[in-house]
Formats: C-alpha cells, structure tokens, sequence
C-alpha cells in the first residue's frame, strides 16, 4: 500500500471525515497537525500547489486534494487502486 499524509487541524471535521474513510479502507496514515506548527503549514501549502485549507491529502507522491476530493476518487471506483499502486 502507498503511504498516506495528511494534513489535519484537531478541530477540523474535514479532517475527522477523510481520516474515518482512510481507516474504513484500512489505509494507514502519518497525520501532520498544522494547527500550531507554521513550518508545517507551509510546508502543506508549497505541496499542495498554494491550498491553505485542510485537510490536504497525499498518496504516495500524488497530491490527492482535500476530504470531498479523497469521497469523490472513493465514489468513483479510484481510490482502492491508487492506495494499492
């Protein structure tokens, strides 16, 4: 399975949503909190092609997109084969 990062804020239901459709695929994830971390924020945004919201989503080398981004690639049938390569 590819490895996952996301960028998260505790509070963010965004955030708690992808992470649950994560889980349910049985996809582990290394979660970056940007809440407090400004380095990691920035660090978020150059990734994510100057998105500053979270969640930002990557799988492997492919940035994903946020949490209606991640539901779509799921409902669409693409989201098992990009996690699996």
């Amino acid at each position: 399975m590819k490895p996952v990062e996301i960028y998260t804020t505790q509070t963010c239901p965004y955030c708690m949503m992808a992470k649950r459709l994560l889980t349910r695929k049985g996809a582990p994830f290394t979660e970056i909190d940007v809440g407090r971390d400004p380095a990691a924020r920035q660090l978020m945004t150059q990734r994510a092609g100057g998105r500053r919201t979270v969640p930002q989503i990557f799988i492997g080398a492919q940035h994903v997109g946020g949490c209606d981004d991640l539901h779509d690639l799921d409902a669409a049938g693409k989201l098992d084969p990009l996690l699996k390569g």
